[in-house]
């Protein structure tokens, strides 16, 4: 199997003719040794902002000397994005060997994995066999019957901006789709959210007390934007000042502050970081 049969192959199979749940991803992973197991997650879940969010704390995390995963969705320019290990791309040859192996235990299941179920567990396996010390994991819809959420509890799941999406799926309402992505949060679980959203906020601090889960809300009176424009953006984030982002809008400043709150919230837990 060649890189481009192997992505011909994941392609091949949709979610839209799947019920939701997560049996199917259970399954598929225990027939592959649950690689998932032993691995250490921040886990990204939200509207907007989730993909730089994610890069920023993969990009720390690794300049602080520690091996990062990260799987994201979609991708921009070339499907291997969705899986990396301290920057690098996944290559053709590694997931062409991840499909050959994924693909004996989906054809075994009485029903076949869906494209986002058979990319997560590829995933998994690469952050394995690559041995990274921390996976930076961004759901694909919602959270809670989402295919990434079969992990145990997070060292930090975070709560990004919040807004009308999926709405025919999660929804209607806000809160139905806050409570979607509030599937993310495990008791005893450390939680950050962006907040300023009152409805989806109102959601994730009682599905947090209900779960005796810390939570932390972004706070924004911390951060002062001194420049914008279409190189990116220079801004403090109390104590920090003069960061730079190569991401243009103040809403990129406003992830990159979430980025950092989380970092601080891994720091306390004994990451290296910051």
């Amino acid at each position: 199997m060649t890189g481009q049969e192997a992505i011909s192959y994941i392609h091949s199979f949709q979610w839209q003719d799947h019920a939701p749940g997560l049996g199917r991803m259970r399954a598929l992973l225990r027939a592959l040794g649950d690689p998932q197991r032993g691995r250490q997650f921040v886990h990204v879940a939200g509207t907007n902002g989730k993909g730089s969010t994610c890069a920023c704390i993969a990009s720390v995390l690794r300049a602080a000397g520690y091996r990062v995963g990260l799987n994201t969705s979609p991708y921009l320019m070339t499907f291997h994005e969705r899986i990396q290990v301290n920057g690098a791309l996944i290559s053709d040859g590694e997931l062409a060997s991840l499909a050959e192996g994924v693909r004996p235990a989906a054809e075994a299941m009485a029903e076949h994995p869906t494209e986002f179920e058979l990319i997560t567990a590829a995933a998994f396996l690469h952050f394995q066999e690559q041995v990274c010390d921390i996976v930076v994991l961004e759901t694909g819809l919602g959270g809670a019957l989402d295919a990434s959420n079969v992990i145990e509890t997070p060292e930090l799941a975070i709560l990004t901006a919040m807004g009308m999406d999926h709405a025919a799926i999660l929804g209607p309402t806000l809160r139905d789709i806050a409570a979607a992505k509030a599937g993310i949060i495990k008791p005893g679980g450390t939680v950050v959210s962006r907040g300023g959203c009152p409805e989806a906020d109102e959601v994730f601090r009682q599905v947090c007390q209900e779960r005796g889960a810390d939570l932390t809300e972004l706070d924004l009176s911390r951060l002062r934007v001194r420049r914008l424009d279409l190189e990116g953006a220079v801004f403090d984030f109390a104590p920090w000042e003069d960061l730079t982002i190569p991401l243009a809008g103040a809403y990129q400043a406003e992830n990159a502050a979430l980025a950092l709150t989380a970092l601080e919230i891994l720091r306390e837990k004994g990451w290296r970081v910051l």
